[in-house]
C-alpha cells in the first residue's frame, strides 16, 4: 500500500490505476457497508481516487495509509448519503436487496451473515468490517472513524453480541415449549 502511495506521489496520476487495483475490492466492501448500496459505494470509491489523485502527497506521507484511504472513502460514503433523498435511497436499497439475492443465492451462508450485517446500525456493522475482513486493531479503526478505540471496542463487542443472537438457530430448548 505504501509503496503503491510513493508511485503515486512520485511518477503521478498514471499509477492511480496500481492503487485502484490494489484497494478497489476491499473499498468497496467498506463503502457498501456504510451507504447500503452499491451504485453508491462505486461512487465513493471513484470521488476517493479523484481526491487521492489530485492530492497524492497526503496518502504518502501518511503514518497509516490504509487507514488513511478507508477514512477518505467513509468521507465520500457519508457526503454521498447526505445528497440522496429519502425515497431515492429506498428504490436503490429495493434494487440491491434483488439483485443481491440472485448473486447470493449459490451460498446460503454468505446470504445468511450479509443479512445479518444488515440488520446491524451501520456504526456497528462498518466496525465489524473493518475488524473481521480488513485484519484492522481497534486503535487503527478509531482513527478511520474519528472514534475512541473504546467505543471502537463496545461498538464491535454489541455487534457480535447482535450477530450470535441473528444466527443462532433456534432450537426446541430455546422455545420451552
Amino acid at each position: 500500500m505504501r509503496c503503491c502511495a510513493n508511485d503515486l506521489h512520485d511518477q503521478g496520476v498514471d499509477r492511480l490505476g496500481s492503487l485502484y487495483d490494489l484497494t478497489s475490492e476491499r473499498l468497496v466492501r467498506y463503502a457498501v457497508t456504510v451507504t447500503r448500496n452499491m451504485p453508491d459505494a462505486e461512487d465513493a470509491i471513484q470521488a476517493t481516487m479523484v481526491r487521492i489523485a489530485m492530492k497524492p502527497k497526503i496518502l504518502a506521507t501518511a503514518q497509516q495509509p490504509w487507514a488513511y484511504l478507508l477514512r477518505v472513502t467513509r468521507n465520500e460514503a457519508l457526503r454521498i448519503l447526505q445528497k440522496r433523498k429519502p425515497f431515492q435511497i429506498f428504490a436503490q436499497c429495493r434494487q440491491l436487496w434483488a439483485r443481491d439475492e440472485e448473486i447470493v443465492e449459490e451460498n446460503d451462508q454468505a446470504r445468511v451473515i450479509r443479512k445479518a450485517l444488515k440488520r446491524l446500525p451501520t456504526n456497528q456493522s462498518e466496525v465489524v468490517v473493518l475488524k473481521i475482513w480488513e485484519d484492522m486493531t481497534f486503535a487503527e479503526i478509531a482513527s478511520v472513524l474519528d472514534e475512541s478505540p473504546n467505543t471502537v471496542a463496545s461498538r464491535y463487542r454489541y455487534a457480535l453480541q447482535k450477530l450470535d443472537n441473528y444466527l443462532r438457530p433456534v432450537t426446541h430448548e430455546d422455545i420451552n415449549v
